[in-house]
């Protein structure tokens, strides 16, 4: 059950192309047509009908599909003859479609056989005309019905890969970003994640809150270096295995170098590696067991300040497998304290005068606004605060993880 404050940060889903425009007169000028064909009266024709359609500007014409396949340039629409030196039918058609997908490809034969159309728009072509058969109107008609039905369905499967992603996007996000597992009601948790700059996928941020029956709070953060699709993955690893791991009730240190096996497992470079913090608060929310392996110390806050938590450090998850160290530091909290955990991201970014944020500048800034006690309006208020001064130029993702509860705690089963 989550408390009044539980609030989340997290990206939109990625928003659908846009439908594809008619092909409009003002837009004829900037089509381009390729011409493949080996026949030199037949390259004259079709480039006199092309000029008299007026349905493009920018005309190329190669002989050959070697030629055709070193052009640096993708057109609007290639006009293909199915008979050409070093290629024929459906095989040439194939090997224009795989150069260029998204192009609209109008087949031209010297044959009028209808198999032979059918064959080619089946294998993807959009159109066939049968040379001899055709006239300016028809030739201008079919090119720009082509192009724009080809438009039509890039956009159709941009959509669709959107939608795919959006819906992957969402699993990435349950696993990284969970729902608290508590009971206490009067515990406040309250949480942020915001991807960075220019991305709509989560990285490899996460973290996870569980409690106890006998009302202890476990709590995690972590960080997968990195911010792509498989830092993510990891990362969501490492949370649902940190969760098992503290419902099966081991130790935090056990805990650590079994996330450092699942990591080392799954990662798929050597170089990738994590750091995380993980909090236990005792069931009457005076002290604080806190264990690190390479991850900044949470903040204790208080309505009279903050101050880091003072613990031991060790390695990174990861980075040199077997070596960590990782021990328990116990921590003493102030009545009606609370604790905020979160990534690197969160000081990485640029402050007024263009330096780098920095861990000292922001405590002093979390400090400055310790008198506000929401813990989920904290937070909407550090952020701003970070935001304004970066202005949007760091690309780290940013993870923060509240924690509050009254003087004297509600524990146990509500």
């Amino acid at each position: 059950m989550l408390g009044d404050g539980d609030l989340r940060t997290v990206p939109s889903s990625m928003v659908p192309p846009a439908l594809p425009r008619p092909v409009t007169a003002s837009m004829r000028a900037d089509l381009g047509v390729l011409l493949i064909e080996d026949d030199p009266g037949d390259v004259v024709l079709t480039q006199e009908l092309l000029a008299e359609s007026g349905i493009c500007s920018r005309f190329e014409q190669v002989g050959s599909l070697t030629e055709a396949l070193a052009l640096p340039t993708t057109p609007d629409c290639v006009l293909l003859d199915l008979h050409l030196p070093d290629g024929r039918g459906l095989q040439a058609l194939r090997r224009v479609l795989d150069r260029w997908p998204d192009t609209a490809v109008v087949v031209l034969t010297g044959l009028d056989d209808a198999a032979v159309g059918a064959a080619a728009v089946a294998a993807g072509a959009q159109d066939y005309l049968v040379k001899g058969r055709i006239d300016a109107v028809l030739l201008g008609r079919t090119v720009q019905y082509a192009i724009q039905r080809q438009r039509a369905l890039v956009a159709e499967r941009q959509l669709r890969e959107s939608r795919m992603q959006a819906r992957e996007n969402v699993r990435l996000q349950r696993g990284l970003l969970p729902t608290p597992l508590i009971t206490d009601l009067a515990l406040r948790v309250a949480s942020r994640y915001v991807p960075g700059r220019g991305r709509s996928l989560l990285g490899g941020d996460f973290f996870d809150v569980v409690q106890d029956e006998d009302g202890t709070i476990h709590a995690v953060i972590g960080d997968v270096c990195g911010n792509g699709p498989d830092e993510a993955a990891i990362g969501v690893g490492l949370r649902v295995g940190w969760r098992t791991l503290t419902l099966a009730g081991l130790d935090k240190t056990s805990r650590m170098r079994l996330l450092e096996q699942v990591l080392v497992a799954e990662r798929p470079h050597e170089a990738m590696f994590a750091t995380a913090c993980t909090v236990r608060v005792s069931p009457d929310r005076s002290t604080a067991v806190i264990v690190s392996a390479g991850h900044p110390p949470p903040l204790v806050i208080t309505p009279g300040g903050v101050q880091a938590a003072a613990i031991r450090h060790d390695l990174g998850l990861g980075m040199f497998p077997g070596r960590g160290r990782w021990q328990e530091s116990v921590v003493t909290l102030p009545a009606g304290a609370g604790l905020l955990l979160y990534t690197d991201g969160v000081y990485e970014g640029f402050s007024d005068d263009g330096t780098r944020l920095g861990e000292e500048r922001f405590v002093e800034l979390a400090a400055k606004l310790s008198t506000i006690t929401d813990p989920a309006d904290y937070l909407t208020a550090l952020l701003a605060d970070i935001q304004r001064s970066d202005d949007g130029r760091h690309s780290d993702d940013t993870a923060l993880l509240y924690l509050a509860w009254p003087s004297s705690p509600t524990t146990g089963q509500p």
